[in-house]
């Protein structure tokens, strides 16, 4: 008895501790985007592509080091093998400065720099792509909860409303002025309302978690939303919609920015095969050494690299990158076809949610006269219980569309705008 009270008061501690939260739509959108690790993942690879051109440029600024060498030598001996420079080696201490200067490897750097600002620029839309998806992702959940929250209301009214039939009728039977067959259907009609009580609060509890997971907040909480104002209506043209998915969205812009870096990056390999010039000059001191080592050295020279043949590499090298652009194209065009689908079929799904919000309405208002003329005829005698139950569930599922219509509409309203581009 005892373990059974404290595993009670764990769990209403539990319960309790779980966090609150008070929120609006904007107020749940704006907590994802601060706490959700797969916007904060995206943000440091964007920051992190923005480096790469500066790796690229870095060739085409001038390139400094400094040298120390000592050496001992067996002074006056020659290398016998293993080199084609001053084979002379002489005891010695020296220090000294190197640079050099790239002049122009005819645009191969260029483009590469080119290349890599695209990259970091596509990875900026892909960023912008994540955050998109975590603003649908949210707002889903947050119209789900909504939705959740309203059909837990009416099923516990439906609960109640139905355990009020089952006391009638067992008085009424035990009045012996209706049959125990009447008791036995309001039971079974209360045990299946029950059943959907239970079913409504394990999906709003889904609902709350998946909210919560969206705005990071794995502890997860309960919530009370803020409910929002309705939308306006759709434009009449879809085509309006397709023009503007085409134009904003992140995903096509980023796949547009990898075709454009994959040219760039054809042109770079076919400078390959153009010779690559450069300048180099060194200067320095040797405070200790030999008498045949200069005290001190400079030396500046120009060096000019002219491929001429490396077995078909660059070659090989320039059709691999020309044949990555193609398909990169070809990516492109995929996504705009995908992307003109999903519009067309959010539009259909936000027009179907929109009519089904008043013919919901319709339904309830005839499922409402139907239960009432059924619980009047019910009363009288005139109508067997059967016919009530088949009202009372005709009811309930009118209530939970009726219920569920609006918030799905809005839920489809926020595709609409995910699929255009314009969900920011």
């Amino acid at each position: 008895m005892r373990f059974s009270i404290l595993l009670a008061l764990v769990a209403v501690g539990a319960a309790q501790a779980q966090q609150t939260m008070h929120l609006t739509l904007a107020d749940a959108q704006g907590l994802a985007i601060r706490n959700n690790p797969q916007f904060s993942a995206a943000k440091y690879t964007a920051a992190a592509a923005n480096q790469v051109p500066h790796q690229y440029r870095a060739a085409m600024q001038p390139n400094l080091s400094g040298n120390l060498t000592a050496v001992g030598a067996d002074n006056g001996s020659r290398i016998a093998a293993g080199g084609l420079t001053n084979p002379v080696v002489y005891d010695r201490l020296g220090s000294g400065l190197t640079i050099s200067q790239l002049i122009t490897d005819f645009g191969r750097t260029s483009n590469l720099v080119g290349m890599a600002k695209m990259q970091a620029a596509a990875q900026d839309q892909f960023t912008e792509a994540t955050r998109a998806d975590i603003l649908l992702a949210t707002s889903s959940a947050y119209f789900a909860v909504l939705s959740a929250q309203a059909v837990l209301q009416v099923v516990d009214e439906t609960v109640k409303a139905r355990q009020t039939v089952v006391d009638q009728v067992t008085a009424l039977a035990e009045s012996k002025l209706r049959s125990t067959l009447d008791v036995s259907f309001a039971n079974v009609n209360l045990s299946g309302a029950k059943l959907l009580q239970v079913q409504a609060q394990n999906e709003l509890q889904a609902a709350e978690a998946r909210l919560a997971t969206a705005m990071g907040l794995p502890g997860g909480a309960v919530f009370v939303l803020a409910d929002e104002p309705m939308p306006p209506v759709l434009a009449g043209r879809v085509q309006d919609l397709i023009d503007s998915a085409i134009q904003n969205r992140p995903e096509l812009k980023d796949l547009r920015l990898l075709q454009s870096a994959a040219e760039r990056l054809a042109k770079a390999e076919h400078a390959l095969y153009f010779p690559t010039v450069g300048v180099l000059g060194t200067a320095g001191l040797a405070p200790a050494a030999e008498a045949q080592v200069p005290g001190r050295y400079g030396a500046i020279g120009m060096n000019i690299s002219i491929p001429i043949f490396n077995g078909g590499l660059f070659k090989a090298r320039q059709t691999e990158a020309e044949l990555k652009a193609k398909s990169a194209g070809a990516t492109v065009n995929d996504q705009q076809n995908s992307i003109i689908r999903d519009v067309r079929i959010a539009y259909l799904n936000a027009a179907t949610a929109y009519d089904r919000m008043a013919l919901t309405q319709e339904l309830l208002q005839q499922a409402q006269l139907s239960m009432d003329l059924s619980q009047s005829r019910y009363d009288l005698g005139l109508a067997a219980i059967v016919e009530l139950s088949q009202a009372q569930l005709n009811l309930t599922s009118a209530q939970i569309a009726n219920t569920t219509a609006r918030y799905d509409y809005q839920a489809q309203r926020i595709n609409v705008d995910f699929q255009t581009g314009v969900l920011h």
